[in-house]
């Protein structure tokens, strides 16, 4: 099910409100979390298999390595049997016929791929029991006793399928005890609808252009570069929409779930890029693979490696590809650059910094959006007139000119000005507040915008989906 349906939006999502606020503070987790399994089993039951059995050993073993922490060797051991259990599902799901295509290149064997189907967000969920686990055994947080409790937190629908990755500790108190005022349902529902525009009126739009682009054969170095741009406007939309979805559905029901985006496209270094884009992902590798490695400490070939450990298992959490993994080392490869060669000089530069970043990353989300490595390569080629490709062409003029506006409505909503605005309109120059009924008015011809476009539009997932 998507949040950016009809179905969710007029069926599924208030009949759960009206159940959850319905029902005595000690029924809501059951609530949330067979709501939860409905949402996901919808489109694929089979698939709750796979999450059920991923929280049923996470449970088991969380209270395995606890009951056992004086005893060092066994508690390890229980950990190190579910670390293998989380990652081998993963693996097997998402992996398999990755490494079997890439062991087939390499040696010339014929091994039949598996075709697997990869369940919705594994890599969300996976990452979270990964972290509740290891949480507990560095004693970091006491096992969770309550199977229920720990399965509406791994399966929680409003940052089940893309994320962000909310951390156990983040929110164990709020499983047990949690207040749900009328300012955070107003609070959560204006960041909800506003996260919905996002996906519908702009990424949605977006991914028309994008989808004429593959399509048509009247291309050029413009199409070429519009489409570039165009996909790198529309991840950022479609998924910092989610994610404004999610915080604003776990603020409704009384969560207070982690900033996963802080306008990224105005970094002015590679380095700044990462502390604001995915932010939640971005943490947990620093957590449970970096530091662990041993992070900075130590010698510098050592650090290297770590940040191409921690870089090329980024990429490859994205996608079982090798442009996938060509990106992520990409990145490892700037960011060395920028601590140890340029960092400094590029600090005392003003525009250049910041074309510096969205130059390398629009660039960087052509190698991530390719099919493979060769088609990345031609499409880069031709973004700066490889094989003779014209300046221009007719079709790609003709959509310059319809999506100018689209354009233009993406790059102001990917810097700080909207919300700066917002701010500043909520007092007039006689320091009165603004009307109280404005907010909730801009909010319903939002929600109705979104929704005329549902029913007039097309199915079109969130790209993280595959993840």
């Amino acid at each position: 099910m998507l949040f950016s349906s009809i179905p969710f939006l007029y069926y599924f999502l208030p009949l759960v409100l009206a159940v959850y606020f319905l029902v005595p503070r000690g029924a809501k987790n059951a609530v949330l979390f067979a709501s939860s399994l409905l949402f996901y089993a919808w489109g694929e039951p089979r698939f709750c298999v796979f999450m059920l059995l991923s929280i049923a050993q996470g449970y088991v073993f969380g209270r395995l390595i606890e009951k056992n922490r004086r005893r060092t060797k066994r508690s390890k051991l229980f950990l190190t049997a579910s670390v293998c259990l989380s990652l081998g599902l993963l693996g097997y799901c998402k992996y398999a016929d990755f490494f079997i295509s890439s062991l087939n290149a390499v040696t010339g064997a014929s091994i039949k791929l598996l075709h697997v189907a990869l369940p919705i967000g594994i890599s969300f969920y996976t990452f979270q029991i990964l972290s509740y686990v290891v949480d507990v055994y560095r004693g970091e947080v006491p096992a969770q006793k309550s199977f229920l409790k720990l399965g509406t937190y791994i399966a929680m629908f409003p940052q089940l399928i893309a994320g962000p990755i909310v951390r156990y500790a983040e929110i164990a108190p709020q499983l047990d005890s949690r207040e749900t005022t009328l300012e955070d349902v107003s609070s959560g529902a204006c960041r909800f609808v506003i996260g919905l525009s996002k996906k519908v009126l702009l990424a949605n739009v977006l991914y028309e252009l994008i989808t004429a682009f593959q399509q048509s054969r009247d291309l050029s170095v413009l199409y070429f570069w519009l489409y570039a741009v165009s996909f790198t406007l529309q991840l950022y939309f479609d998924f910092s929409g989610y994610s404004d979805m999610a915080i604003g559905l776990g603020r409704i029901f009384g969560f207070q779930f982690r900033e996963n985006f802080n306008y990224p496209y105005i970094s002015s270094s590679i380095t700044e890029f990462w502390r604001r884009w995915h932010i939640s992902l971005g943490s947990w590798f620093r957590d449970y693979v970096y530091i662990p490695l041993g992070g900075n400490r130590g010698s510098k070939a050592k650090w290297l490696r770590n940040i191409l450990v921690v870089w090329m298992l980024t990429g490859l959490w994205h996608g079982a590809s090798w442009n996938f993994v060509l990106w992520g080392l990409g990145f490892a490869v700037l960011l060395v650059a920028e601590k140890l060669v340029y960092g400094r000089l590029l600090e005392k530069t003003h525009v250049f910094k910041h074309v510096y970043v969205l130059l390398l990353v629009t660039l960087s989300f052509v190698l991530f959006n390719a099919d493979s490595v060769s088609e990345a390569v031609s499409q880069l080629g031709a973004m700066f007139g490889a094989d003779g490709l014209p300046l221009t062409s007719v079709e790609s003029v003709y959509y310059l000119k319809s999506y100018a506006g689209t354009f233009l409505f993406a790059v102001i909503g990917a810097t700080p000005l909207v919300s700066n605005a917002v701010s500043r309109f909520g007092k007039t120059s006689f320091g009165a507040r603004a009307p109280v009924f404005l907010q909730p008015l801009v909010m319903l011809v939002l929600l109705a915008a979104c929704t005329a476009f549902l029913v007039d539009g097309s199915f079109n997932p969130f790209l993280y989906f595959r993840f």
